[in-house]
């Protein structure tokens, strides 16, 4: 992997890192419950609707500290070297999603 691709990968994990982080924030929250509720039925479309974004925001973060181990291999340099097998990890797999930590036939293997 040459310097431009490194820098490109690293410009893309920054900003979907600033997304997510975004993203977190937002779905973190409170939900305004209110104390006008008229039926049950409201407040348990409330609570699911709460028990939703807790879900999603568990989901962010997994997603965020991916992110967060790639750049940190990119900075220690191992960045691009699938986890499993030590090989490196195509250009193809790391376009589409920059944060992989396996190569694609360890990927298929999981």
């Amino acid at each position: 992997m040459n310097q431009t691709q490194l820098t490109s990968y690293k410009e893309k994990l920054e900003k979907e890192r600033l997304s997510l982080l975004e993203q977190i924030k937002k779905s973190e929250q409170p939900s305004d419950f209110g104390d006008d509720v008229d039926d049950f039925e409201e407040e348990t479309n409330e609570a699911e609707d709460f028990s939703n974004k807790l879900a999603e925001a568990g989901d962010l973060k997994q997603r965020l500290a991916e992110i967060d181990i790639a750049l940190s291999k990119i900075r220690n340099g191992g960045y691009g070297v699938c986890t499993d097998c030590g090989k490196e990890i195509d250009n193809e797999v790391l376009s589409i999603s920059p944060e992989a930590p396996l190569c694609k036939s360890c990927q298929a293997k999981n």
